[in-house]
């Protein structure tokens, strides 16, 4: 699924025309973006948890050459489901396994 994909699923359920519904889409995902960019988490309850988490520098290998390079640190965005989300997630996946 895209994001015009969701635009349009959403202007159906709320009556509202596509290009409002983009508009509220995009607004959302640059507010969480610019949250995330200042190290702000966002808790949308009953769907999950959005966070920064920080990785440490690493050693690596060029899977094409072989050769040793260190990962610098950096802040890495992560999503974290809520239980009610994954027990979903998990209910429709295992009847939809369970039709087939």
């Amino acid at each position: 699924m895209i994001k015009a994909d969701i635009v349009n699923i959403v202007a159906d359920h709320t009556g509202l025309t596509k290009l409002d519904t983009k508009a509220v889409i995009e607004g959302a995902v640059s507010v969480i973006i610019d949250a995330l960019h200042r190290g702000e988490r966002i808790d949308l309850r009953g769907f999950g948890n959005f966070d920064v988490k920080l990785r440490k520098s690493k050693k690596a290998r060029n899977p094409g050459t072989g050769e040793e390079i260190v990962l610098p640190d950096r802040a890495v965005p992560v999503f974290k489901p809520s239980k009610s989300l994954k027990e979903q997630v998990d209910f429709e996946y295992k009847n939809r396994e369970n039709n087939k």
